[in-house]
């Protein structure tokens, strides 16, 4: 990846695509003040830096699907080709190294039943090296959507965020086996044009326009974008593991989710009941955030930290 200086323009493309993944640059350069061209050149420029990529994916929450995340401990020499193992999966969402590079966390969303128990009953507890498996059923998203963002989006203004956001509304539209091809191209990139996702799935262009609006307005799918938080000023990611009293779950959810530290958090099973992905500027922010924002919260009986090492998969699937 071509590391690239973001301006403002930058910032504020990146936030619209967070807020609408399809969204349309002639409405970003509206809500901008620049032209289109301006964002259609910024946009292709980023892309094929390696600086954002927006993916398409199936909301498991919202379908009823169980998505589960994966705490696991490895020996320091196996932990990597672990992590990378797990990201080349088609039904992990996220992947990454933390804890001095010894524990694996992973968002997977197995599409069936016997899927999931392969890896959690057969696969991954006979994988060599691997001391510890912990899998955690996510039971309510607070903030981040399945999988959370990659930074806080403040750059926007208000009426900005109004002018741009999409918001799912209605019934669920169940998925069809016959939307595989679409959402495997969806998870490459989400903003493939019309035209060949038509080509792709051997559809015609009307009816990708059809079930791809179905898909978005019912909230059978979503819209990410993977960025590295570096870029954006976000230097130190910390994973928290919170156990928090039954009572206050809720009240203690919604207020993480109302931080602008916080990308990530929802409910989970597990001896630890709530988790979140946190990003900072530097490492002193941790202390204070902490103390500051966690310590006054009610019902918050313990905190685990995790300081995250590497993101080896982010959204979507791996690009080759």
């Amino acid at each position: 990846m071509i590391v690239t200086d973001l301006d403002m323009v930058d910032r504020q493309l990146i936030h619209a695509l967070r807020l609408d993944g399809r969204v349309s640059f002639s409405a970003v350069a509206e809500v901008l003040g620049v032209s289109d061209q301006t964002v259609a050149r910024r946009y292709k420029r980023m892309r094929g830096d390696g600086v954002l990529r927006v993916v398409g994916l199936p909301d498991p929450v919202r379908l009823g699907r169980g998505m589960w995340l994966l705490r696991l401990r490895a020996t320091p020499d196996a932990a990597a080709s672990v992590a990378t193992a797990l990201a080349r999966r088609p039904d992990t969402t996220w992947v990454s190294l933390s804890s001095g590079g010894t524990e694996i966390v992973s968002a997977v969303q197995p599409s069936h039943t016997a899927d999931r128990d392969d890896l959690l009953l057969q696969k991954l507890p006979r994988t060599p090296r691997i001391v510890s498996v912990g899998a955690y059923l996510l039971l309510r998203v607070f903030a981040g959507g399945s999988v959370g963002g990659a930074a806080p989006p403040d750059v926007l203004a208000p009426r900005q965020r109004a002018a741009l956001a999409f918001a799912a509304s209605g019934p669920v539209t169940p998925l069809e086996p016959a939307d595989d091809g679409l959402l495997a191209l969806l998870a490459k990139d989400g903003r493939t044009s019309l035209a060949d996702l038509a080509t792709g799935t051997g559809w015609s262009e009307s009816t990708v326009r059809r079930r791809l609006t179905l898909l978005r307005s019912s909230g059978s799918i979503y819209f990410d974008v993977e960025v590295d938080p570096a870029l954006l000023g976000y230097g130190v990611q910390v994973m928290l593991w919170l156990s928090v009293e039954p009572a206050h779950l809720d009240e203690v959810g919604h207020a993480l989710a109302g931080h602008t530290e916080v990308v990530f958090a929802a409910a989970t099973s597990g001896p630890t009941n709530l988790v979140a992905t946190v990003v900072f500027q530097e490492t002193a922010m941790v202390y204070d955030y902490l103390v500051r924002r966690i310590g006054p919260l009610p019902g918050v009986r313990e905190i685990q930290t995790a300081p995250s090492i590497r993101t080896v998969k982010q959204v979507g699937t791996i690009e080759r």
